[in-house]
């Protein structure tokens, strides 16, 4: 039977996440996730914090904590934001917690370079004699050969933007103490892509069935691929195993070798945690497993790269990916998200103020799947107000609230007489509808997110064109029929909307009295005439109450202005 590993990109714990990194790697996956569950398959979702690396030092050591404390922080708001928006993965940890994943990650280099696919350089690098450490690019600062800014960083220029070679620098100066550093040789391990590819991955590249953005983007990295460096001089990380030959010591995996382990290293501590140790051989050796990354555009080269690179070279049978959906860049407001720019959004305060499910579902609708799109203050509010609000909110509202009234809060029953009538009416002339779940499969979420918009606005066209409120007058027994054919499009809705909101469609469920949850049903599909009516007449509504508050037009100005503030508080 087949089986789905979903994975999300590991998130850095070196500061906060925010929406465009929710829109591009997690949110889809987890939408995705709920989607394939409806449909019966078996799935694990897979996802953690990547802790190590120079980026995570050099915060640790301007806050004075540990680095272990520095990442738990990170990690521990990271995964509030996550909590927030309801997205549940089956294991999270982190790379630097996970008790497999030293090992695992060792093991990788061990058969990597047992099985020929590593090779060995000398390379000069800076080395500070007063802290009595190789400096990595981001450990060393100055003048910038090329516009002659003089507190260039040893990898890029702030000013002109350039890459740099630290070694390039005429003043390089340590960044910790300002000492000026000596050239020394260092030897590294290279992971050898261009045997690999000759060997495997090209053939395998060329095959395989890619999204088309991220074909492009692999055929043009297949062009220049060149030997990748997998090990470097400092004290956090994972570090070499010690029966490697050589002088290893302060040497460890670069961090972006382990992190992809990662997915692997947290499936067996999932497993292990479950009793079942081996069984995440299930997951990462099987051939009927479907391996899904969710990814943004900067992670290509190493999901359709670098990692199938590494497990093709360990020879364990490990599953390559089966698909890589990765998502194009989110902006704000014509602008790309930047804290220390101060163009951001606040999560503690934006939570307090906005509902989260609304949040997914704006996220979804306006994800960058095959171009930049962006986070839009106006255009949120129309998807709340105008979309979910008016389209499902008032829909559910108006019809439940009117059966409260008239039918004793039951749901009334279809007279047969009515029922041929009525369903020809909604299903062929009140407008197009479709099934969700079969875009979410396809990866297309923002057609998704209209086709239940779509859907809604059925049942508001068949409410338009019948009047049940002029009917009760008129005709009691049709307006009852209307009333509960419009009560069980609205049961289809609550089904429908699960994977997109999944306490909302509960809060629906709930309302027309249905027991259990929503989520544990079969995805429905589409209506079929025969079949498609399964709410029992009689049955007790819930508490009726509005779902979708309206967003006021001084509310998103405000947002706006303070976004502007954000930005002048920090501009030179």
């Amino acid at each position: 039977m087949t089986r789905y590993l979903i994975t999300s990109a590991l998130p850095y714990a070196n500061g906060p996440i925010h929406f465009g990194h929710v829109v591009g790697a997690y949110l889809p996956a987890d939408v995705y996730v709920r989607t394939l569950r409806s449909l019966g398959e078996e799935v694990l979702f897979v996802c953690g914090t990547d802790e190590h690396g120079v980026a995570i030092t050099i915060g640790a050591e301007a806050d004075g904590i540990p680095y272990a404390e520095y990442v738990a922080k990170w990690r521990a708001v990271i995964k509030t934001t996550f909590d927030r928006l309801g997205i549940a993965f089956d294991v999270w940890s982190g790379t630097s917690i996970c008790p497999q994943h030293a090992a695992l990650s060792q093991e990788f280099f061990t058969r990597l370079d047992h099985n020929g696919y590593l090779v060995q350089r000398d390379t000069e690098q800076l080395y500070c004699m007063t802290d009595s450490r190789f400096l990595a690019d981001r450990y060393v600062i100055g003048t910038c050969p090329h516009c002659g800014f003089e507190k260039a960083r040893g990898d890029e220029c702030p000013r002109c933007a350039k890459w740099l070679n630290p070694l390039d620098f005429k003043d390089p100066r340590c960044k910790v103490c300002g000492t000026v550093p000596e050239r020394r040789s260092t030897r590294h391990w290279y992971l050898d892509l261009p045997k690999l590819r000759d060997e495997f991955l090209g053939r395998w590249v060329g095959d395989h069935e890619w999204k088309e953005n991220v074909g492009a983007f692999v055929a043009n990295q297949m062009k220049e691929i060149e030997p990748r460096p997998i090990t470097r001089d400092m004290q956090w990380g994972v570090p070499l195993p010690a029966d490697t030959p050589g002088d290893i010591a302060g040497k460890v995996l670069y961090v972006w070798f382990d992190a992809p382990i990662g997915y692997a290293s947290f499936t067996q501590q999932w497993a292990a945690a479950r009793g079942a140790p081996e069984d995440w051989k299930r997951w990462w050796r099987s051939p009927d497993t479907r391996l899904v990354h969710f990814i943004g555009k900067d992670n290509i080269p190493f999901h359709c790269v670098v990692f199938p690179a590494m497990l093709y070279g360990v020879k364990q049978d490990y599953v390559l990916p089966w698909h890589v959906p990765a998502n194009e860049f989110y902006n704000l407001q014509g602008a790309k998200f930047s804290t220390s720019g101060g163009w951001y959004i606040p999560l503690d305060d934006y939570f307090a103020r906005y509902d989260a499910e609304v949040t997914r579902f704006y996220l979804l609708s306006s994800m960058p799947e095959t171009k930049d799109s962006e986070w839009n203050w106006r255009d949120f509010q129309a998807c709340a107000n105008t979309l979910l609000a008016d389209q499902i909110g008032n829909l559910v509202t108006r019809v439940l609230r009117f059966v409260d009234k008239h039918h004793g809060g039951c749901i009334p029953a279809t007279d047969a007489a009515h029922r041929d009538e009525l369903d020809r009416i909604l299903l062929t002339e009140c407008g197009p509808f479709g099934d969700p779940a079969e875009h979410v499969r396809g990866f297309r979420f923002r057609r998704a997110a209209e086709q239940l918009i779509e859907n809604a606005r059925v049942a508001n066209a068949f409410i338009d064109k019948l009047a049940p409120w002029a009917l009760q007058k008129t005709d009691p027994a049709r307006a009852a029929s209307v009333l509960a054919t419009c009560c069980e499009w609205i049961a289809w809705i609550a089904r429908w909307s699960s994977p997109f909101m999944p306490i909302r469609a509960q809060k629906i469920w709930a309302m027309l009295g249905q027991q259990g949850e929503v989520a544990a049903l079969r995805a429905p599909g589409i209506p079929r005439r025969e079949t498609w009516r399964t709410l029992v007449a009689g049955t007790k509504l819930g508490l009726v109450e509005g779902l979708f508050p309206k967003i006021d037009d001084k509310a998103i100005a405000a947002e706006i202005a303070a976004l502007e503030e954000r930005r002048k508080a920090v501009a030179p």
